[in-house]
């Protein structure tokens, strides 16, 4: 099970940090990640960390994945936030790690999704 929390409001150029919190089982060797997903838009990759970290393009420099194995977390630190960063945040994960990068952005890649934690950004 993923939990994730930390979502708040903040004006643009504000930081926010999610935390997901995983149970029943460590996830220390999967792959776990961000997705997003605005109301009438699609859901799409924010970032995760496999073999590698991974992000879009839009959120490089700005946010930074981060996972704490002994507490079972992953992090997502979001820093110069934009009104288009709001969204709801789910976290994910899954055992495997993918052979491409264009495979960690792919949201039918990953087995477990966590609940959703609301990131509103006021300009």
């Amino acid at each position: 099970q993923l939990q994730a929390s930390g979502g708040g409001l903040v004006q643009a150029g504000d930081s926010l940090r999610l935390s997901c919190a995983a149970s029943g089982r460590t996830f220390e060797r999967s792959t776990m990640g961000w997705f997003r997903q605005a109301p009438g838009k699609e859901r799409e990759f924010v970032a995760a960390d496999g073999r590698g970290t991974y992000y879009r393009t839009s959120v490089k420099g700005r946010f930074t994945i981060s996972r704490d194995d002994a507490k079972n977390t992953v992090y997502l630190q979001m820093n110069s936030l934009r009104p288009e960063d709001s969204a709801i945040y789910y976290c994910v994960a899954d055992d495997r790690s993918f052979r491409t990068t264009y495979s960690y952005g792919q949201a039918n890649r990953y087995y477990y999704w966590g609940q959703g934690t609301q990131v509103t950004v006021s300009s």
